[in-house]
This record gives C-alpha cells, structure tokens and sequence, in this order.
C-alpha cells in the first residue's frame, strides 16, 4: 500500500519560501569542529606521552577535548529543531576547550617551561601551517626542535615545550571560532527565532493561501 501524507500534514511537505526544517548536521564542514577535532586528536598523543595514565589529569584533559568535538557535532544536529539546544551546546563545547587551554598553561607554568607569547613567531608559524592532521603538527615541531641551525637539541626547545604550546595555540584556535560563531547564533536566535517561531511562521503562510 502506497503512503500518502494526510491532508492536514500536507503543509509540511509543501515548497515554502522557508523551509520548516532548514539545513543542518554539517558540523563537519564547521571550521570550529575540524581545529576541536585536532586538538582532540594532538591531545590524546600529548596526553600518552608526557601525562600519566594514572592521572586524573590524564583522563579531564582528554574528556575536555571529546567533549569540545561531541557539543559541537551535537549541537550542530539538533539545530534542525532547537536552535536554542545549538547555542547551549556551542556553549559547553567554548568551555570544556576554556578548560583545557587552562591545563596546557598549567602544565607548562608546573613543569618550569615558557608559554609563548601571544606575538612568538612559532605560534603564528603553526596557525599558518594550516596543519590537516596531528603527523603534520608533529613535523612542525621537530623543525622547531631543531631550531634555525637545523641541529637536533641546538637552538630549539624541547617537545614537551613544543607540545604543550602547540596545543595551547590550537585550543586558542578553536575558542576563538567558537566564540564567533556563538555571537551568530546569539544573533540569529534574536532576529529569526527558532523551530517555534518558524512553525508559526510556516502555519501563518499556509493558513493565507487561497
């Protein structure tokens, strides 16, 4: 037997100037989720090599970087619906990252070791390097390490300085997306409403038609 909407659902199937659902679930496309997504993965490698496994460190430091990911994938998908559950989750994901920035400064400030500077050419060599996976993050640092010389140990600093840094610029990265795109969907909640208002919308339309 062949399914056919029943005429009062008729509305929803329509074509409409604005959809009822409009896009969503592209998280991945999200320039947010794919730097939250590295400093996820460059965070599981940091964490494997420089903290203990029995740390209770170990496991908030790699928690806060999944769940940096997970809210905004989360959050992403239930946009369809609930715009307001967007910008909630947007939010626990610009925090869980705020709360792991502060771990690599507290590894770093415990250990004795430097945290570059906001203007240190090393930082500002990483964001440009526009590394894809935690591999490519791993030969920018050996050249690092290397310092200008290219000499193993002779000018560069020590990876565990490297790492932590790096992390600390990528977790930087991904608060700073976050925080823009928080501010767009303050935005865009403010001026457009949500699923409430679209479906209120959307009836409005259908109930003025001839």
């Amino acid at each position: 037997m062949k399914y056919e909407p029943s005429e009062e659902l008729n509305w929803l199937v329509e074509e409409s100037s604005e959809p009822l659902l409009p896009s969503h679930g592209g998280y991945r496309k999200l320039k947010s989720f794919q730097v939250a997504q590295l400093t996820f993965d460059l965070t599981v490698r940091f964490c494997q090599k420089f903290v203990s496994k029995f740390s209770r460190t170990h496991d908030q430091m790699v928690q806060a970087a999944r769940s940096g990911v997970q809210n905004i994938a989360e959050g992403s998908q239930a946009s369809g619906t609930s715009k307001k559950t967007e910008l909630k989750l947007t939010n626990v994901a610009r925090a869980s990252l705020e709360e792991l920035r502060l771990d690599y400064e507290d590894f770093l400030r415990q250990r004795k070791l430097p945290l570059w500077a906001d203007d240190d050419p090393r930082r500002q060599s990483l964001v440009h390097r526009r590394c894809r996976n935690v591999d490519e993050i791993a030969h920018w640092a050996v050249e690092v390490h290397r310092g200008k010389d290219g000499q193993d140990g002779q000018n560069g600093p020590g990876y565990e300085e490297i790492a932590a840094n790096a992390a600390h610029v990528l977790t930087g990265v991904a608060c700073s997306l976050l925080d823009r795109q928080i501010a767009r969907l303050a935005k865009d909640f403010e001026t457009q409403g949500g699923f409430t208002e679209r479906l209120y919308r959307t009836r409005t339309t259908r109930r003025r038609r001839p």
